[in-house]
């Protein structure tokens, strides 16, 4: 009996290792089939996964209620099973170089618990030969078993959308490979068990690898095109919405919209390709181009604040500026990576402190990281200007009496900043300063 087959029985164990907004939702999936461990360093959060609560809002508490995954933060309880995912996040440092330590330190551990016959498979995206060039050694070292002889390896790039309650781990197409044809099909069908839409099997772990990274890479690419666009348009006094929703009539064209670029996928990957080409000895154009267009439009939407804070002649310094929503995208709690946090740092330095509100991110994680307290949107009053800065519902069923009522009434001309483009701008007339992207 194979691998697969111990695991459909029950006889066999699936191990997910790194419960975040990618594991957590696989290893829920794969409870329903199989007996699965579900392994994060984070006590605290095990904690709360064991109570019920599901912090990250991606399946909801009631789930995690009746999940049989068994949540542990004992790293030990790995060995019990035998089909290991990987799904720890890749970020990266300062100087844009990839951080591995996360995939790194997950090697370590699972290799310290690994036992012979076991299947590993990494989630987590890297540029291609991560997972045969580090990982693997580390698990040797680690376990003392040799690769290709006690266990195996494979990659299957997540492409869970955090947020997104259409495009889950059970309607989108996984890649999968593996170091060898049986390894490869025994992944292939661990997958099948919990992904409808089906695999695609790719013909070997760099190809996965790389298919990932240009995946995000092109995504990133394509919003700096529009990105660049907005900026030109904007000197040109044109509606840069109006103009892609004219363009997007033809039946070719793409339909990207200027944004913040921020979360651990789009305004990361890009960094992760770009680093092993220059290890190679080629120095990218395109994909640094799209980066440096996108790393700079938190900038670009306080200075366009500034400026139409100065055309309405209110004192720049001190200026009481309201920020709505703090998150990387709308409908999602985490703040990690986000581009607003650009925004607030650039007004800053013009003597602004905005007011933040954001009623869908995890607040005790936006005070660790950034040193932001949130406001209830209940004290958004005699603002100088507001910026809608996330898509988050709450914020699309605000009207115009309650946009209004964010503004100090001694403003004949009101600057409202809407970077998503969520209102209609028709109904911002010319008691308005209204701003998009």
């Amino acid at each position: 009996m194979n691998l697969y087959e111990k695991l459909v029985n029950g006889e066999e164990k699936l191990s997910l290792v790194g419960l975040g907004y990618v594991g957590m939702p696989i290893a829920v999936a794969f409870a329903k089939k199989v007996k699965v461990i579900g392994f994060d360093l984070n006590k605290q959060k095990i904690d709360l996964y064991k109570a019920g609560v599901d912090p990250t809002n991606e399946v909801g508490g009631e789930v995690i209620r009746n999940t049989k995954v068994e949540f542990t933060a004992d790293a030990s309880r790995l060995k019990e099973a035998k089909f290991h995912i990987v799904a720890v996040p890749t970020p990266v440092n300062d100087d844009h170089t990839p951080d591995l330590s996360p995939v790194e330190g997950a090697s370590r551990l699972l290799g310290q618990n690994l036992t012979k016959g076991s299947i590993v498979v990494f989630e987590s995206t890297v540029y291609p030969g991560v997972t045969e060039d580090i990982c693997v050694p580390i698990l040797e070292k680690e376990s003392g078993l040799k690769c290709g002889v006690d266990f195996k390896i494979g990659y299957s790039p997540e492409r869970i959308n955090p947020g997104d309650k259409v495009h889950r781990l059970e309607t989108i197409t996984k890649i999968v490979s593996g170091m060898d044809e049986e390894t490869l099909d025994t992944v292939a069908k661990v997958y099948e068990l919990v992904v409808e839409a089906g695999v695609y099997r790719a013909e070997s772990i760099k190809v996965a690898e790389a298919a990932k990274v240009i995946e995000n890479s092109q995504r990133d690419i394509n919003i700096a095109f529009m990105n660049e666009l907005s900026i030109i348009f904007h000197k040109m006094g044109i509606d840069t919405k109006a103009v892609l929703e004219a363009a997007g009539t033809k039946w070719n064209f793409l339909k990207f919209f200027p944004g913040l670029v921020g979360g651990h996928c789009i305004g990361v990957d890009p960094y992760y390709l770009t680093y092993k080409a220059e290890e190679l000895g080629y120095h990218s154009q395109i994909i640094l181009s799209g980066r440096r267009i996108n790393d700079d439009m938190g900038r670009y939407v306080a200075e366009s604040l500034v400026k139409n804070l100065i055309k309405t002649d209110v004192p720049v310094k001190g200026a009481k500026v309201a920020i709505l929503g703090f998150t990387f995208k709308e409908n999602c709690p985490d703040t990690r990576n986000t581009k607003v946090i650009d925004i607030y740092k650039e007004l800053g330095e013009y003597g602004i402190r905005p007011i933040v509100v954001d009623p869908a991110a995890d607040a005790d994680e936006a005070k660790r990281l950034y040193g932001i307290d949130f406001h209830d949107i209940k004290e958004i009053r005699d603002m100088d200007a507001v910026v809608i800065a996330v898509a988050h519902s709450e914020f699309m069923e605000l009207s115009t009496k309650d946009i209004s009522g964010f503004f100090n009434p001694v403003h004949e001309v009101k600057v409202l900043m809407d970077i998503k483009g969520l209102l209609n701008k028709k109904d911002y007339g010319e008691d308005y300063l209204y701003w998009r992207l």
